[in-house]
């Protein structure tokens, strides 16, 4: 596999002058969906991996090795350059370099590591925590130590803007970025306020998650240095409303010719690259291939 090709690829994007969204995807069907309609990146989310691995709520009950092979199997089914979210690297500092081993050989292009103390903690009732900056840097340090093949994108991801506020955010920042980070991560930002003062303070790329209609604006974003800008994951979610929809008229007596929303053969046929294997049963499987191939 070409990973450090799609590395490079999405560095490009990072060195770049202007904004792009993510195709958000969690399956190698959906990664090569979001491959042929043009998108030049994909995001793989932890809470999304949740959903589609476990079934369960985003509470971190994902394990590395369950994340990591989810992601391989979205990286090998075609070239397009994957993002994970690898939340707070599953542990402390020597676990985010585990972190990075198992997601680089799984073939991301980039990953996130970010500041938030993870899993919830007991008598916290729900209430978010940010590490202290120092434990932070730590892992960052860590994150690029343990990197095999430097064209793979380590981001630091923060979400303090929405916990602690837009001095320490900034100050997290800056710390990430001496550390030595490619680009910064952040969620939760609200005003464009916020980003253009978090511009102003630091030289990396950006990258954003969420923020609403504040943020639908790629030209200012650009112009801000935010080159990867999150939309959502409603991919995954209209997934599942098609699922329940279909199952639950099933049960209910419609007849399945009759169900609206069903993949045409053609689109089937593309997505599974039926072409592609048939080609090959066609030159492995036949006999007269395999006769020909003893004679040469």
């Amino acid at each position: 596999m070409e990973w450090t090709e799609r590395r490079k690829r999405f560095r490009g994007l990072l060195a770049g002058e202007r904004c792009i969204h993510p195709g958000s995807v969690f399956d190698p069907l959906s990664a090569r969906i979001a491959e042929a309609l043009g998108f030049e990146a994909g995001m793989f989310a932890g809470s999304i991996a949740s959903f589609a691995v476990l079934g369960n709520p985003d509470l971190i009950l994902l394990t590395l090795t369950e994340f990591a092979a989810q992601a391989y199997r979205i990286c090998r089914a075609g070239t397009l350059p994957l993002l994970v979210d690898a939340d707070h690297g599953y542990g402390n500092a020597l676990n985010v370099m585990r972190t990075v081993e198992e997601l680089e050989t799984a073939g991301v292009a980039a990953l996130s590591i970010e500041d938030t103390a993870l899993p919830a903690s007991f008598g916290g009732a729900g209430e978010m925590r940010l590490i202290p900056i120092e434990e932070g840097v730590g892992k960052m340090r860590a994150a690029l130590a343990a990197r095999q093949d430097p064209a793979l994108v380590i981001l630091g991801r923060t979400q303090a803007i929405s916990v602690t506020g837009l001095e320490d955010t900034i100050a997290r920042a800056r710390a990430y970025e001496a550390a030595g980070v490619d680009g910064l991560f952040f969620v939760g930002l609200k005003q464009r306020a916020e980003l253009d003062a978090i511009a102003a303070a630091v030289r990396l790329p950006i990258v954003i998650g969420g923020g609403g209609a504040e943020f639908e604006d790629l030209a200012y974003l650009g112009a801000r240095g935010v080159r990867v800008a999150l939309q959502g994951h409603q991919p995954f979610l209209a997934a599942v409303k098609a699922v329940h929809d279909t199952l639950k008229a099933l049960r209910e007596g419609a007849k399945p010719a009759t169900l609206p929303g069903i993949a045409p053969a053609e689109l089937m046929k593309a997505v599974t690259r039926e072409a592609q294997y048939k080609r090959w049963t066609g030159a492995f499987l036949s006999p007269e291939r395999a006769k020909d191939g003893e004679r040469r």
